[in-house]
């Protein structure tokens, strides 16, 4: 089993609850096991979403799980601060609210306490 770094519930907004969730991976195979991991945990299982990023050595992987656009404002995050061999996961508890585009600023805002977590510098 892969460690996962788990940060939990990290913000919310308007009822939308946020977690923060990564692990380091080599291949596909690898993401989908962490995946099926972190669904163990049936609050993750039942989450609206679990979007996710990683940049591996034979290229950048991706996934909205219906949030549109969320995998790719990971990504690019991922790929600014240079983290490579590295899966991040945005879970997104639905609030009853919609969030406009602030959905995307609640996805940095995890992936930069995912990054600060770990120590690693990224910018914006």
């Amino acid at each position: 089993m892969t460690e996962l770094t788990q940060l939990g519930v990290i913000l919310t907004d308007r009822g939308s609850k946020y977690a923060v969730t990564g692990a380091r991976v080599t291949s596909r195979a690898e993401i989908d096991a962490v995946l099926a991991q972190l669904k163990q945990d049936r609050a993750y299982a039942k989450a609206t979403h679990n979007t996710w990023a990683a940049v591996l050595p034979t290229g950048a992987l991706k996934a909205d799980d219906g949030e549109s656009g969320a995998g790719m404002v990971i990504l690019r995050m991922l790929e600014r601060a240079g983290m490579q061999d590295h899966l991040v996961i945005v879970t997104r508890w639905y609030g009853g609210k919609k969030l406009g585009g602030d959905r995307f600023r609640r996805v940095q805002d995890s992936v930069r306490a995912y990054l600060d977590h770990l120590g690693v510098s990224h910018a914006g």
